[in-house]
């Protein structure tokens, strides 16, 4: 039995990843992004792109869709003030395809991707109800594991050799910014900065002292290659 999972649907001009960082965790992501005018995708490490994290009970509403005992589903997610709208929806006249509309983005799965999908959390939600729901101290270990699974793919997957070295060999100048820490594990804090972005920031990048309570407009002092690569604007 595995810890996390991974798991993508992409068609020509939207993709659908669905990810669990651990069965420890009463939780799942959906993250979709787009493909650019440019024939580029979206890349989340630069704050593009949508992520909705599902509660253990949303799944259960999902997997009804997907079960078809209902003909649809549809929420609200409430960050600050903004609203963002989430539908899961079986085409008109039909159960052969799937719509799944989160915010402005609007994917559409085939009869094997949505079958997948189901399959998929029926697993994830068996793992954490045996998992999740269970008070230990080992949770608290957990930091590590999804620590290393986030900040890989937010802060350095995309960054080719040549590019990391240019970046860091400007790696001596900083800027003042503000934000909010809104997680934090041994090695990094995730920062949600006054453009909205939320980015993992390593500890090592940061140079200024800092209140570690969630929530709280505070000044960091950050190397500015991190910045500048998620285009992060002081």
């Amino acid at each position: 039995m595995v810890d996390n999972h991974s798991y993508s649907f992409f068609g020509q001009k939207v993709g659908l990843i669905i990810q669990s960082a651990s069965k420890n965790e009463p939780f799942m992501f959906f993250r979709l992004i787009k493909c650019k005018n440019d024939g580029s995708w979206e890349k989340p490490s630069s704050g593009e792109g949508k992520i909705i994290k599902f509660s253990l009970e949303e799944m259960v509403w999902i997997l009804r869709v997907l079960n078809k005992e209902v003909n649809s589903w549809s929420s609200y997610h409430t960050f600050k003030e903004n609203k963002t709208q989430i539908s899961f929806k079986w085409e008109d006249g039909e159960k052969n395809k799937l719509w799944i509309h989160i915010g402005s983005y609007s994917k559409v799965l085939e009869y094997s991707q949505f079958t997948i999908l189901e399959m998929l959390l029926k697993h994830m939600l068996k793992e954490k109800i045996e998992y999740a729901t269970v008070s230990t101290i080992s949770k608290k270990n957990n930091s590590d594991i999804i620590s290393n699974i986030i900040i890989e793919e937010e802060i350095i997957t995309d960054l080719d050799h040549k590019k990391n070295k240019e970046l860091k060999s400007d790696s001596n100048k900083k800027k003042s910014i503000s934000g909010a820490i809104k997680n934090e594990t041994n090695k990094a804090v995730l920062i949600q900065f006054d453009n909205g972005s939320e980015v993992w920031v390593p500890k090592s990048g940061i140079h200024s002292e800092f209140n570690s309570s969630k929530n709280i407009i505070q000044k960091f002092t950050i190397d500015s290659w991190i910045l500048d690569k998620n285009k992060i604007v002081s």
